[in-house]
């Protein structure tokens, strides 16, 4: 699908999404859970869905209701044996549940499509097979998991994917002497480990955190106690995605009344609340309610951002570096290389596209604002969030763009174009 995007700011107000990183944790724990526990998540995605469909693969029975989902969790020490658990695109899922089927011991396989069966594995695979797991090689899928995950010290090196120990503590309460993970420095994305040890805390399994030094490695050490079942709290709600209200506020920095995004937690662990700083920094007036964050514009200028801790604001943050006045250097960015797309070329070219002026550095973007953008052709390059950034952009361009492969935003926000519509913005599908 091509989406055509008129000029025009967008305003108003609109609901947050559900947070498909709260989500796939909450699903996982409570599939392994010790009874019945109701999920209130108020949307869903592909993303979120084939987190859903994995834990079925695996026996718990999840089902959605009118507030989110039911998870009769996972038969106690009998879970699917041979199961093929499709991930589709989501690497959570399979960084995730690949140490979480290898603690069951049930001889499953992971497959996916698009990009994942690109994206890489080390170093969580070779500790994982390190500690008893039999693994297919690499880079193919399905990827067959066999043998039974032991206990230990597992360590993962803190600078290239935090999924990785995500992962790993939802596995440890099935290793029967739990875990411990040495993250070692640097250490990037740790909020994103701290909405997984908040997830196991609802189901009361307390990770235990430390720092860490013997001289050679320094990091921190995550202590998970072992847990023959996790204990459900029988309900859970999942906040509001900070990673897609992004897009949104970005857009009311870039309008000429303000957008209010609702639903959002002011004292969430996603990291992506960073967003408010971010735009603040950026010359954006930001004002927090209990519930809700408003972005207004103002004289926007460019800075310096780093975004180790919260990668994914990459394309929001280059959307309106790109209609600043002055430099924009982005730093710390260099994991967005295996994302969906390569996501420090994929911003470029659509900046550009659209009339931006953009250079890529080793970890970053440096982006020179505007004045005026001209609008044009952006490939999405099957990456939900250069979809949406270049929506965002477009309502700040001279005449109309087009979005190729604009069907790609379902992966994280099905109903992007239908909230865009909702904040006045104009688009046709073509």
């Amino acid at each position: 699908m091509d989406m055509r995007i008129f000029p025009g700011p967008l305003a108003g107000s609109i609901e947050a999404v559900a947070s498909k990183s709260e989500a796939h944790r909450l699903l996982i724990c409570a599939a392994l859970a010790d009874g019945v526990t109701d999920i209130d998540c108020n949307t869903t995605s592909q993303d979120i869905d084939a987190t859903a469909a994995c834990m079925r693969a695996l026996g718990a029975r999840v089902t959605r209701t009118k507030k989110g989902f039911r998870v009769v969790p996972v038969p106690a020490g009998s879970p699917e044996h041979g199961a093929l658990l499709d991930c589709g695109e989501s690497g959570s899922t399979l960084r995730f549940l690949l140490p979480v089927v290898a603690a069951l011991g049930c001889d499953a396989s992971l497959t996916g499509h698009g990009r994942l069966p690109e994206r890489p594995l080390s170093p969580l695979y070779e500790e994982l097979v390190a500690h008893g797991a039999l693994l297919s090689p690499q880079g193919n899928m399905p990827l067959a998991v066999r043998g039974k995950l032991e206990s230990g010290r597992y360590a993962i090196a803190g600078n290239v994917s935090s999924q990785y120990v995500s992962g790993l503590l939802l596995a440890a309460p099935l290793m029967g002497g739990g875990c411990e993970v040495l993250v070692t420095e640097p250490i990037e994305s740790l909020p994103y480990i701290d909405i997984t040890v908040a997830a196991l805390a609802q189901f009361g399994v307390e990770v235990a955190r430390e720092r860490f030094d013997d001289g050679e490695r320094r990091g921190l050490l995550f202590r998970a106690p072992s847990a023959s079942r996790l204990h459900t709290p029988g309900q859970v709600r999942v906040g509001g995605d900070w990673s897609n209200a992004a897009f949104w506020l970005a857009a009311g920095a870039l309008s000429k009344d303000g957008v209010i995004v609702e639903g959002v937690d002011l004292r969430s662990t996603q990291g992506d609340r960073a967003i408010l700083a971010a735009l603040a920094m950026l010359g954006a007036r930001v004002e927090r309610g209990a519930s809700s964050v408003t972005v207004r514009p103002d004289a926007l200028r460019g800075c310096k951002l780093d975004v180790r801790s919260c990668p994914d604001l990459v394309p929001p943050l280059a959307a309106v570096a790109a209609c600043a006045q002055g430099t924009t250097t982005i730093c710390g960015a260099e994991r967005l290389r295996i994302k969906e797309s390569d996501r420090l070329q994929t911003v470029s070219e659509a900046v550009r596209a659209l009339g931006g002026r953009v250079d890529q550095t080793t970890d970053g973007l440096v982006i020179e604002g505007v004045a005026e953008l001209s609008g044009g052709v952006a490939d999405a390059a099957n990456d939900h969030r250069i979809a949406m950034m270049s929506a965002v952009l477009a309502t700040r361009a001279q005449g109309p763009s087009v979005i190729r492969g604009a069907q790609c935003v379902a992966k994280s926000y099905p109903a992007f174009f239908e909230d865009f519509r909702e904040l006045g913005g104009t688009c046709a599908e073509i």
